[in-house]
């Protein structure tokens, strides 16, 4: 064990507290910069692939191809849970979250370099699929080791909720500072923006990976994993040993993100396109609509964290769930207005439910996890659904409203994946009371 192992096991109570503040930070902004890095990519997916990459198709047909390369990242994270839950149960969480941050940040910087049709042909796509994976397999390894850094400091189950939520928190900063990175280069002039200006967001992402390895290499590795480590308790394959263990829980968990995942790629990537295509609204007003959606998560998923320590997990996950698979018929009854005022409140309005899962499910999903194989499961159940629901949400709410003509066929699609989500949740063994150390013995170390 090294020595800043061993000393996150011999702080005071003040000392533990300050570095739960450090864990938090550094988790928060590390899965900020991340994110921000996953959604630019979904954000410029609706708005200009389709004409850049695909330029010969059809528009309906251009935009099915480029939500297809979407969807790649969302196919990888699986391998990246597998791969950094591995490192992550090995070696630990701090280490496993640096890797992650510079995959991601580099993945994304090359992005800014990609030809487009008109200089390479199809290479260009070819490309864009590669670093798209290699996103999704950064991204698929981040989520685990940021809620475990912050919740493994965490001493009493009556604050994990509230605690787990703030890496959560990193996911609006993210989508914040996406679309407006987007809006700020959608000033220059169109034609500036398709050849040049779309590119600018990409390469800012070098400095902010630089700010999070800053924060990330200040911080110690987490008690439960210096406990593990000193007790000999480390697992040796623990991908394997958690699919042997516990397979119920990470099915359990992917398809409790149904609720979640779909609807959310629909609202803030799927409606670039259905906005500008079809609504013929402006790509500004979308960008501020949804930047004001995001600053109204920044306070509702730590408050729904907070109210999931108060009246459970699964509760509160339920909830949000049943309101969401209501909410896709309001949110197009009012964004087929054609108001603009209406349009933007039903988009700031979309998240809210959405909020409401994303608030305590850092905590849901990881608590339903043994400490030793914690990494591993909660990163394997969480980025599944990704497969399941996130990344082909556009893709199949970009095919239904064209073979249905008919916005309401996918507002069907999201409270299907409510009631989904729903029967998941309510199966899940509560783990609200359990110790957050719980383990199984060790079978190999």
């Amino acid at each position: 064990m090294t020595s800043t192992d061993s000393a996150s096991a011999l702080l005071s109570a003040s000392e533990h507290r300050i570095q739960l503040r450090r864990a938090v930070i550094a988790s928060t902004v590390g899965t900020a910069i991340e994110w921000y890095d996953f959604f630019l990519y979904s954000t410029v997916t609706g708005l200009v692939f389709a004409k850049l990459f695909f330029p010969h198709s059809d528009p309906w047909v251009g935009t099915l191809e480029a939500f297809a390369i979407y969807a790649v990242g969302f196919i990888a994270r699986p391998i990246g849970a597998a791969i950094f839950g591995h490192y992550g149960d090995r070696i630990g969480r701090k280490s496993t979250l640096i890797a992650t941050l510079l995959l991601m940040g580099l993945a994304t910087f090359a992005v800014a370099l990609v030809p487009t049709y008109a200089t390479i042909g199809i290479w260009g796509a070819v490309l864009l699929t590669v670093l798209r994976f290699i996103q999704g397999v950064g991204v698929g390894g981040e989520w685990g080791g940021s809620v475990l850094l912050s919740m493994e400091w965490a001493r009493t189950n009556g604050s994990r909720g509230f605690v787990a939520s703030w890496p959560q928190f990193g996911v609006p900063c993210g989508l914040f500072l996406a679309n407006l990175a987007v809006l700020a280069v959608s000033q220059m002039s169109g034609a500036q923006f398709l050849a040049w200006g779309w590119r600018v967001p990409f390469i800012l992402s070098l400095i902010l990976v630089a700010i999070g390895l800053y924060i990330r290499l200040g911080i110690l590795e987490t008690p439960v994993f210096s406990r593990l480590l000193a007790e000999r308790r480390i697992e040796r394959t623990p991908i394997l040993e958690v699919i042997r263990r516990q397979p119920l829980e990470i099915i359990q968990c992917a398809f409790a993100r149904m609720a979640e995942q779909a609807p959310f790629y629909i609202f803030t990537a799927f409606i670039f396109a259905y906005g500008v295509g079809t609504l013929h609204v402006s790509r500004d007003f979308l960008l501020m609509a949804v930047l004001a959606a995001s600053v109204v998560s920044f306070f509702s998923i730590p408050i729904f964290g907070h109210l999931s320590d108060k009246i459970g997990r699964k509760a509160m996950y339920m909830i949000g769930a049943a309101v969401t698979g209501a909410f896709g018929f309001i949110y197009f009854g009012m964004v087929n207005t054609g108001v603009a005022w209406i349009i933007f409140l039903a988009i700031v309005l979309s998240l809210i439910p959405h909020d409401m899962m994303y608030g305590p499910q850092a905590a849901l999903i990881a608590e339903s996890f043994t400490g030793r194989l914690r990494y591993s499961g909660a990163s394997l159940g969480y980025q599944l659904a990704s497969v399941i629901a996130g990344g082909p949400a556009p893709l199949i709410a970009t095919w239904l409203f064209g073979a249905y003509k008919s916005s309401y066929a996918i507002a069907i699609y999201i409270a299907a994946c409510a009631v989904v989500s729903l029967i998941a949740t309510a199966t899940m063994i509560d783990y609200t009371g359990k110790d957050i150390s719980n383990e199984y013995p060790a079978t190999s170390s």
